[in-house]
Parts: C-alpha cells; structure tokens; sequence
C-alpha cells in the first residue's frame, strides 16, 4: 500500500489554502523544515512568522492574530506545542475562543530517534482536558489535507497532531469534506470493533488481516477526531459486536480508551481491551517500527488484545 507523507500534506495544504484565502497566516518555532510550514514560507514569505524558539510568545501571537481577523496556523513539535505554551493557550486562546490552529508535529513515538523528550505520549490527551478546544488526529495525508480545510471554517480553536513518519493511506481522496466529530469505518466486520487513532489505524488494519484468517471478523474505525467524541458514534459501531478494542499511540491514561469506555458505561456490557502506552515516557530507538514493538503498538499486540476480549 502507498505510504504518504503527513508533514508534507499539511505544509501542501496550507499553500493550497493560503492561495485562497489572503487572512491566513503561518507562525513557526524554527522548525518549519521538519513540519513542513516552510512550503507556506516558500509561496507567500509576507505571511509567514518565524518566531524562534519561543513557543509561548507565538500561541499570544496568533491568539492576537485571530482576534484581528486572521486565520492563524502555528506549528512546532507536538511535545513542545503544549507542553510549553499550555498556559497561553488555556487562558489567551482557549479562553476567548480565539480561532487558532495549532499542529503539533512529530507526534507520539513518531520522532523515534530523539528519545522521550522530544516524544509526545501525552499531547492529545493534555489539550482534550481544555475546554473549547477540538482535537484531530489524522490517519494519514489525505485526511490531513482534508482536516486543513475542514479546519479554517471551524469556529474555536482547533489542535492536529501529525505523525512524522510517511503512513499508508486509507481515507479516499473523493473530494468529500471532512466532518469533524465523524468516525469513519475503514473495514467492516461483525465480531469485534477496533476503534483506532493516527498511525494506530494502519495497525489495526493489519490486524484485522491477521484476525481475517483466523476466522474473527474484524471492524476497524478511524477516530480522527478525538474531541468532541460523539457518544452516539461509538455505540452506532459498538452495536451487535462481541468485543471492544482500543488503540491509540499515547498514554493510556486519559485517552481515547479511557474516554470511550466513560462515554459507554452503564450502557455497554462487552468485554474491552486497551492498547496503549502505559505510564512511561518513551526512549530512542533506530526506527519507528522498534518502538511500536517495545510498547506494544504493533499489528500483533492488537490483534492478541482482540482474542483476549473474546476470550479465545
């Protein structure tokens, strides 16, 4: 299957609108050749900010941005989006409800060779902790160009975290708008549901091939936005399966595992199973694949997590 990359679709992305649309401007914190903001750079330098290693003053900037009229994208490092800016954006963009786009790049383990500094297993999970704030995690370049789109129309402050590594590509590039709040079925199956997020779903897909020849039919559902989470969403794929499967690139705590399993409890009597990273930060390793198998996020854990759920 043909793997693309995320990183590029975005920075392609923002050039594609930005030709469109004169109000939209791109803030950097001098890492705009690793998430790709450079390209916006490249075509239109008047609208482009470099701002240094200064991630709090840009989220004010574009908080000021938007409240002037512009449409603000601002980017760096997923761990240093919100890790380093949270206060600036729960009070200066949050708060007022500022349209702020805000893409944490290298997301997850994705920056495997930098190590646990740089590795964000708790990002998405932080920012959906912030009221008024929506947050997507794309599956792959297709849904990240859509998702760019999908997000300059939306009002309130938006959060994307891109996987830095090229992914397989699964969401069709039919010219369909990209609906926030909307999961999508990437394979259906009668047995189990598997609801995935970001590189999680392409492993969730392979284990529903491996599931495949064992008999065990396999649904997996891309969950590209996790915030807001559509309670009715889940229990409309929940329905007549036997089992629930999570996976998703972050710590397990607060995540898109907890959030379903509160969302359905007291509803939902099925057995449920969650793959994830536990409460550890992450390490370097010399590919991406090498870390999903050190924590446990490869085709193989999911599709054991699944026979456990089935008791098989």
């Amino acid at each position: 299957m043909e793997k693309k990359s995320l990183r590029i679709a975005y920075g392609e992305a923002l050039v594609e609108e930005g030709r469109q649309n004169p109000d939209i401007v791109v803030l950097e914190a001098d890492l705009g050749k690793s998430t790709m903001s450079c390209l916006f750079k490249d075509a239109f330098p008047e609208r482009y900010f470099e701002m240094g290693i200064a991630e709090q003053n840009m989220a004010s900037t574009a908080a000021g941005l938007a409240l002037a009229g512009k449409i603000p994208f601002y980017s760096t490092f997923a761990v240093f989006a919100f890790g380093r800016a949270y206060d600036q954006i729960r009070c200066g963009i949050a708060i007022p409800q500022a349209n702020v786009r805000i893409c944490g790049s290298s997301c997850g383990l994705s920056d495997f060779g930098d190590g646990k500094t740089h590795q964000s297993i708790e990002d998405a999970n932080v920012m959906s902790t912030i009221p008024n704030l929506t947050v997507l995690n794309p599956c792959d370049a297709v849904e990240t160009r859509k998702m760019v789109k999908a997000m300059l129309t939306h009002q309130g402050p938006v959060y994307i975290r891109i996987n830095r590594n090229d992914l397989p590509v699964f969401t069709a590039d039919d010219g369909i708008p990209y609906e926030i709040g909307k999961m999508q079925r990437i394979v259906e199956g009668s047995d189990v549901v598997i609801f995935a997020t970001g590189a999680m779903v392409w492993k969730s897909v392979e284990a529903a091939e491996l599931l495949k020849a064992e008999g065990i039919s396999v649904e997996v559902i891309n969950v590209s936005t996790l915030k807001p989470l559509c309670k009715k969403e889940i229990l409309k794929y929940v329905a007549g399966k036997k089992a629930i499967v999570v996976a998703e690139e972050a710590t397990k705590i607060g995540g898109l595992g907890s959030t379903i399993a509160a969302k359905i409890f007291g509803e939902v009597n099925l057995p449920f199973a969650h793959v994830g990273i536990d409460d550890v930060f992450g390490t370097s390793a010399h590919s991406y694949g090498e870390l999903l198998e050190h924590f446990g996020l490869t085709e193989k854990h999911i599709a054991q997590a699944a026979r456990n759920a089935l008791g098989r």
